[in-house]
C-alpha cells in the first residue's frame, strides 16, 4: 500500500457481510442447510424468497457473485484498506447456540467468496460469531488464518480478542481495534476471558469503559498508526442514536481514534464529523440473504453502502464517499437513481443533526460535507 502524491490514506468500510445460509447454499459447495429458525427449517427456504422477490438465482454461483458490481469497487485501488465485519461463522461445527433465534456460518470450502473481496481486516466481535459455540469460533479463526485473512474482535483468549490488526505497508500503519457491546444482542457468555475464548465484549458504554479502551487507542496512537474503532452496537432498525453510544462515541475520538466504525443496524444509520474525525453510527448491512423477507420496508434495507473515506497522515477526515448499491438476486448492484436520491435524502436528514451534510455526486455516489472542527 503506498499513500497518493497528496499523503491522503483511503479506507474502505462496510457493515455485515453474511455469508451463511442462502448465500452459502448458492456457492459451489453448501453446507448442511438446517436451520434452528421458528418459521424457516432449511437454509434454501431463502434462496427461494429471493428467487420469488426478484427471479431465479442460478446455482452455483462464482464466489464473485455475491458482491456483484461493489467488487470492482472494493477491489479496484490496492492503496486502500479494507474493513468489514464478518456476521458469520465459517464452520462446520454442530454445537449449535441455545436460545438463538437465527445461526449464520457458510461451509469453509466457500472462504473463497470472502478471499475475493481481499479484506485487511475482518471484524469478529458480533452477536453471530459463536452461533455454532466454541469449536465453530475455532474453526473459523484457523480458516481465516490459513486463507491469509487477518481478524479482529474475537480470538481464543481476551488478550488475542482484544489485539487490533495493524495493516502496514511503506510507512503507512492503520490500526483496528473490533469491540461488541451486548445492545446487538451479543450473549454476555460470549465474552472473552483470560481462559476461554470469545469476542472482545464492553461491559458497557460509561466513561470509565471508554478510559480503557482509550488506554489502548493511545498505545497505537503512541506507535504512529492511524487508529479505526469497529463496534458493533445497537438496535436492527431505526435512525435515532442512543446518547451513550454518541457519548462514547466522542470519548473514542478524543482519546485519539480516527474512524469509529459503527455496525449491527440492517440499514444505514447518521453519520458524523467529530473533531474531525468520521463517526459512522451505523454501516447497514452489506452482503445477506434477506431479499423476499417482509417487514420494515420504509427502512430500505435493501440498499447497501460502501464508505470510502480518504485520511489525512494524521488521521483527520479528508473527504467521504459513500457508493450505493441495491441487492438483487443476492448480489449487489449498483444503485438507480431514485434510490440513491432516497438514501441522500433519509440520510441528509438525519445526519444534520450531528453537523454533517450528504449530497449526490455522479452516478451511484454521495458525498458527505461538514463543517470542520478542532480536535480537543
Amino acid at each position: 500500500m503506498t499513500r497518493p502524491a497528496d499523503g491522503t490514506l483511503t479506507l474502505l468500510l462496510c457493515g455485515d457481510v453474511m455469508l451463511g445460509r442462502g448465500i452459502d447454499q448458492v456457492l459451489a459447495h453448501p453446507g448442511d442447510p438446517t436451520l434452528w429458525e421458528a418459521y424457516v427449517r432449511d437454509a434454501r427456504g431463502y434462496v427461494e424468497l429471493a428467487d420469488a422477490a426478484s427471479g431465479p438465482v442460478p446455482r452455483p454461483v462464482p464466489d464473485t457473485w455475491p458482491w456483484g458490481d461493489a467488487l470492482a469497487d472494493l477491489v479496484g485501488d490496492d492503496r486502500a484498506v479494507r474493513v468489514l465485519n464478518l456476521e458469520t461463522g465459517i464452520t462446520r461445527s454442530p454445537d449449535v447456540a441455545p436460545g438463538k433465534g437465527i445461526h449464520y456460518r457458510m461451509d469453509p470450502n466457500n472462504i473463497g467468496c470472502l478471499q475475493v473481496a481481499r479484506p485487511d481486516v475482518c471484524v469478529l466481535a458480533n452477536n453471530h460469531v459463536l452461533d455454532f459455540g466454541r469449536r465453530g469460533l475455532a474453526q473459523t479463526l484457523q480458516v481465516l488464518a490459513s486463507a491469509g485473512l487477518a481478524s479482529a474482535g474475537a480470538g481464543p483468549d481476551l488478550a488475542q480478542a482484544r489485539s487490533p490488526v495493524v495493516v502496514e505497508h511503506d510507512g503507512t500503519r492503520v490500526a483496528v481495534l473490533a469491540l461488541a457491546h451486548g445492545s446487538s444482542g451479543v450473549p454476555g457468555s460470549w465474552a472473552a476471558t483470560q481462559d476461554r475464548s470469545g469476542v472482545a465484549l464492553l461491559p458497557d458504554l460509561s466513561p470509565s469503559t471508554a478510559a480503557v479502551i482509550g488506554e489502548r487507542v493511545r498505545a497505537e496512537k503512541a506507535r504512529g498508526a492511524v487508529v479505526v474503532v469497529s463496534v458493533h452496537w445497537g438496535s436492527n432498525w431505526g435512525f435515532g442514536l442512543p446518547r451513550d453510544q454518541v457519548d462514547f462515541a466522542h470519548r473514542l475520538v478524543d482519546a485519539g481514534a480516527d474512524v469509529v466504525h459503527g455496525h449491527s443496524s440492517h440499514h444505514p444509520r447518521p453519520l458524523e464529523v467529530y473533531a474531525g474525525r468520521l463517526v459512522i453510527h451505523g454501516c447497514g448491512d452489506f452482503v445477506n440473504d434477506y431479499e423476499g423477507i417482509a417487514g420494515h420496508e420504509e427502512y430500505r434495507g435493501d440498499l447497501r453502502l460502501l464508505h470510502r473515506v480518504s485520511l489525512a497522515a494524521d488521521g483527520a477526515l479528508v473527504a467521504a464517499e459513500l457508493l450505493a448499491y441495491r441487492s438483487r438476486r443476492l448480489r449487489l448492484e449498483r444503485a438507480g437513481p431514485d434510490d440513491v436520491r432516497w438514501l441522500e435524502d433519509v440520510l441528509d436528514r438525519t445526519s444534520r443533526a450531528h453537523g454533517v451534510r450528504v449530497r449526490r455526486t455522479a452516478g451511484h455516489r454521495l458525498a458527505l460535507d461538514w463543517e470542520p472542527e478542532p480536535r480537543k
